[in-house]
């Protein structure tokens, strides 16, 4: 249900910008946001946004990760810099609501020291 795009591999400080496309019939949506997962570790909590518009980032992107949507709702959007190699990961774009909790396929991100 959710596409995303905008992975890739970028040396550390640089930047990238992931973007989610929801489907206009996933709705009411009341929370949506990214994920990651690093080899060998679960998947954890990046970025996230309710539905109206407030932002939860988590503390180790804090500063270097915002995340956004454009007026309709359709695109969600991460933009990143000053990525550093911990980043490294699987990110997943999600949107939940009630009686559904969407996942996209994932686009892998890769920060090279």
């Amino acid at each position: 249900q959710l596409v995303e795009s905008g992975g890739g591999s970028v040396v550390a400080g640089g930047a990238l910008t992931l973007a989610c496309k929801v489907p206009r019939n996933v709705f009411p949506i009341s929370n949506k946001g990214w994920y990651r997962q690093a080899p060998g570790k679960e998947r954890e909590v990046v970025a996230t946004m309710d539905r109206l518009g407030l932002a939860n980032i988590e503390d180790s992107v804090k500063g270097r990760f915002i995340i956004s949507r454009n007026e309709a709702g359709a695109m969600i959007h991460l933009r990143m810099t000053n990525l550093k190699p911990e980043d490294t990961g699987v990110y997943y774009c999600n949107a939940r609501g009630t009686g559904f909790d969407f996942w996209g396929q994932g686009t892998q991100v890769t920060v090279s020291s």
